[in-house]
């Protein structure tokens, strides 16, 4: 009877973990990473969804960067904003308009490995920034 139980209990706990291990996220959902800055300084994160009902592959969601460097005096500074990516071309382009800390800035970038392209914010130089959508 207990080797019953346990059989039916394992069982029971591995099929959890299965759903656990196999959860998948969303239909239009990804993650976005990044680094901006010559020296990859920023790291950039957030979350997307699908936003766009025609065939460009649309999504938006919030974004975070957070300085990484070294020359940080108070701990890390950190912006918040929002994100509009599209995605053409067979995968290969992406362009964005981003929203940080109340500045607008572009990025255009085409894709080797991860999407390669240059920031672009109001009243600040261009920077290089690489992303990976995941």
């Amino acid at each position: 009877m207990a080797r019953t139980i346990w059989r039916n209990g394992a069982a029971a706990l591995l099929g959890a973990a299965a759903l656990w291990l196999c959860q998948v996220p969303p239909l239009g959902a990804m993650e976005i990473l990044g680094q901006a800055g010559v020296l990859g300084e920023w790291e950039l994160t957030g979350h997307l969804t699908e936003s766009g009902p025609d065939a460009r592959r649309q999504f938006s969601g919030p974004l975070k960067m957070k300085h990484v460097g070294i020359c940080t005096q108070d701990g890390p500074e950190q912006r918040a904003g929002e994100i509009r990516l599209q995605i053409t071309g067979e995968d290969s382009q992406v362009t964005a308009e981003l929203v940080l800390d109340g500045a607008l800035c572009t990025y255009s970038a085409r894709k080797t490995h991860n999407y390669e392209g240059t920031l672009s914010c109001e009243g600040r130089a261009p920077v290089p920034l690489l992303v990976w959508l995941k």
